[in-house]
């Protein structure tokens, strides 16, 4: 069952992993300056949610599409930008 609770204390929420991963990153640049930083972050994130999603999904785009809450074409299209037209199995 999946908590309906977003919480960003909860350390098992994506919130909160995320939240940690991106302090890692700033202090990690050891005080460089970055550019760009939305961009990477949302390619960063989003190949990896949309491989497991058209996993979970045995590489059923429609039911894929459903489950992200995305039109099926903007799907395929981010599918093909990633490299991810391919996916199939869990």
């Amino acid at each position: 069952m999946v908590s309906k609770k977003n919480n960003s204390s909860d350390k098992n929420s994506l919130k909160y992993q995320v939240g940690k991963s991106i302090r890692r990153y700033l202090r990690e640049l050891d005080g460089n300056k970055s550019s760009d930083v939305y961009p990477m972050v949302l390619k960063e994130v989003e190949a990896p949610l949309l491989f497991e999603i058209m996993r979970y999904c045995n590489g059923n785009q429609t039911e894929a599409s459903k489950m992200l809450g995305l039109n099926r074409g903007t799907l395929r299209t981010k599918l093909k930008e990633y490299d991810l037209l391919k996916i199939n199995k869990k």
